[in-house]
């Protein structure tokens, strides 16, 4: 295996997203993408990674390989990537992974390889009664501004708005979103509303550097789906749990 990125921003910033949620997890390196698929350690939220093979510029794999690894030694190497290195994945004799990124100078780093005993995650099989297609930084201005006055958001969403509000002790919070240039939504039926945490989506609103925009699909009381996509480069994408709360 040896796969080469000259334009490494997309797994760098991927790798810092994805480690703020799961610590440890599996890559998948096959023909046509390294993936990831891996559930935070409450059960409450999933990430889905993608980086495609057409965004790398040397792409060399004889057979599909699985990468346990630690993502917080992982993130501590990219963070050393300068924005002119090219970087070199590839698999050492003594089963650590290899790290190389090449500039001015040539810095290698080996990674152990590590076993995991968990079970493997799929991806749910999901049905949404919305869909909507938002500027990614609309969103992220509006989880920041929720998370002024609470620890949870209440998404909801008709054929003519969507709306993100959050309540405190005291304070309201209200962001209405309408379609326009910036904004594309469709919903099927009535209004769609659903809670929550506003923790964990600051941790995926981060993704809002990598793609322009963001696709949201939910339905009541339903998990949360965020598609952020760079056609031909990447896809991270994250399902949440809906909070429901006795009222």
């Amino acid at each position: 295996m040896k796969l080469t990125l000259a334009e490494p921003k997309y797994f760098k910033e991927s790798i810092s997203i994805i480690s703020d949620l799961v610590t440890e997890a599996t890559f998948k390196v096959n023909a046509e993408a390294i993936e990831l698929v891996a559930m935070d350690p409450a059960n409450v939220a999933m990430v889905v990674f993608k980086l495609f093979s057409s965004a790398f510029t040397e792409y060399v794999l004889d057979q599909p390989v699985e990468i346990a690894i630690n993502l917080s030694n992982l993130k501590q190497i990219f963070r050393r990537i300068k924005p002119s290195d090219i970087l070199t994945l590839e698999m050492s004799d003594a089963n650590k992974l290899l790290v190389t990124l090449r500039g001015s100078n040539v810095r290698t780093f080996s990674l152990p390889i590590i076993e995991l005993d968990e079970r493997e995650q799929r991806v749910p099989e999901l049905t949404f009664n919305s869909g909507l297609r938002l500027h990614s930084s609309i969103l992220t201005d509006a989880i920041e501004d929720a998370d002024i006055v609470g620890d949870s958001v209440l998404f909801q969403v008709s054929k003519e708005m969507f709306t993100v509000q959050a309540e405190g002790d005291l304070s309201h919070a209200k962001i209405e979103i309408q379609p326009g240039d910036s904004a594309a939504i469709e919903v099927v039926g009535d209004t769609q509303k659903a809670k929550y945490s506003i923790e964990y989506l600051k941790k995926m609103i981060v993704a809002s550097k990598l793609a322009d925009d963001v696709y949201i699909n939910f339905s009541s009381d339903y998990p949360l789906k965020l598609d952020y996509k760079v056609v031909d480069k990447l896809l991270l994408s994250f399902i949440l749990a809906p909070r429901v709360e006795n009222d």
